[in-house]
C-alpha cells in the first residue's frame, strides 16, 4: 500500500463522530458509538489469526509465527511462539463498560499500515481551561494494539489544544513512553474492573496537569531561553550543515509569536506557548514524505502518536516544565 492507512474492503480503516478531525480521513459517524459500531464503521471488523512459517525450501521456521488478517490474508508480522493474539472488538469493548454512566464518547479510530496497529480516541467529559482564558485544551485516551508483536494493548493521555488542534505527548508518570497496560481479558467482572481503573487513572492523570499547565502559561521566557529551549530540540547537526536546523528554528520563533491561538490574552509568549509552538510544527508543518497527500497525512497521524513526533513532543513537554522551573 502506498500510504500508511490501512484499509477494508477498499476504504480507508477510520471513523469519526462529530468535528472532522484536522486530517479529513474516515467515514462520519452520526452518533456516539459503541465500540462495536465504531469498529464497524472504522473498517476494524477484521480477526486475525497465527499460522506457521516455512522457508522457501519448505522448513519450518522455529520459534516463530506469523500472523494474518482472517478477511485478506495479509501477513501483519512475525510473533514468538508465546504470542496471543487479542481482536479488535475484545481490545476495545470493555470501555463499553464506563461509557454510558461517565461521559465517555468514542471519538475516533482507525488502523495504520496493512491493519497491524489499531487504536481508538475516546474523549472524556470537561476539559483544561488555561489560567482561565478561552484557550481550551480536552481530555482524550488514546488507545492501541498491534497484531506484529511490537506493543501491548495500551491507554495513552493525549490533550488536544482546541484553537489549533494541536496533541500534545505526555508520558504517564509510571510508565515513561509505555503508556498504561491494560489487563482486562477474563470475566466479566474483571473487565469493568479495569475499565473504571483506567477511567480513574485518566481522571487522575487530567486533575494533576491542570496546574503544571496554568505553570507553563504563567512563565514568560526570555529570548536567550526559547533560543536554547528550541536549539535543544533541533541542534545544529554535527557535519557543519546547519541549514536545516536554523529554518526549523526560525519557523519555531515564528510559530511561537504568530502561530494558531498564540494571541490569546493571558499565555501569549509564555512557556505554553513555546510547547505549542513546537506542537503546531510536528503536528501540521513539518515535513512528511509521500506520494499523495493522504500518504503524506498517515505518515504524519502515525509519527505524532507513535514515531519521531511523538517523542519530540514528548521531550518538548519535559523541556517547557524545566524552562518554566
Amino acid at each position: 500500500m502506498a500510504h500508511n492507512l490501512a484499509t477494508t474492503n477498499g476504504k480507508t480503516a477510520m471513523a469519526y463522530f462529530g468535528e472532522a478531525p484536522w486530517h479529513k480521513l474516515g467515514t462520519k459517524l452520526d452518533n456516539p458509538a459503541t465500540a462495536a459500531e465504531a469498529i464497524e464503521a472504522a473498517g476494524l471488523n477484521y480477526n486475525v489469526e497465527l499460522v506457521p512459517l516455512f522457508t522457501q525450501a519448505g522448513i519450518p521456521v522455529p520459534r516463530r509465527q506469523g500472523v494474518i488478517r482472517s478477511d485478506n490474508q495479509q501477513i501483519l508480522g512475525t510473533v514468538g511462539q508465546g504470542y496471543t493474539p487479542i481482536q479488535n472488538a475484545e481490545a476495545f469493548q470493555f470501555l463499553d463498560f464506563v461509557v454510558a454512566d461517565n461521559g465517555l464518547l468514542y471519538h475516533t479510530a482507525g488502523a495504520l499500515g496493512q491493519g497491524e496497529r489499531i487504536w481508538m480516541l475516546a474523549k472524556l467529559p470537561g476539559h483544561i481551561r488555561v489560567r482561565n482564558t478561552d484557550d481550551i485544551t480536552e481530555k482524550y485516551l488514546l488507545l492501541h494494539n498491534s497484531h506484529n508483536g511490537t506493543s501491548t494493548l495500551q491507554v495513552v493521555f493525549t490533550p488536544v489544544r482546541v484553537v489549533c488542534a494541536n496533541t500534545l505527548a505526555i508520558a504517564e508518570r509510571n510508565g515513561r513512553g509505555q503508556g498504561i497496560s491494560i489487563r482486562h481479558r477474563g470475566n466479566l467482572e474483571l473487565k469493568i474492573h479495569e475499565a473504571q481503573r483506567v477511567l480513574g487513572l485518566a481522571n487522575r492523570f487530567y486533575d494533576e496537569l491542570q496546574p503544571k499547565i496554568d505553570h507553563l502559561a504563567n512563565c514568560l521566557p526570555t529570548r536567550d531561553q526559547l533560543q536554547q529551549f528550541f536549539s535543544t530540540l533541533y541542534p545544529d547537526p554535527i557535519d557543519g550543515n546547519n541549514t536545516r536546523a536554523e529554518n526549523v528554528r526560525a519557523e519555531l520563533f515564528r510559530l511561537f509569536d504568530q502561530g494558531i491561538g498564540q494571541n490569546i490574552p493571558g499565555v501569549r509568549h509564555s512557556a505554553w506557548a513555546a510547547l505549542h509552538a513546537v506542537t503546531e510544527y510536528v503536528d501540521h508543518r513539518r515535513t512528511t514524505r509521500g506520494r499523495s497527500e493522504l500518504d503524506r497525512t498517515s505518515k504524519r497521524l502515525q509519527s505524532l502518536w507513535f514515531g519521531s513526533g511523538a517523542r519530540l513532543k514528548q521531550q518538548a513537554w519535559d523541556l517547557a516544565l524545566a524552562m518554566a522551573n
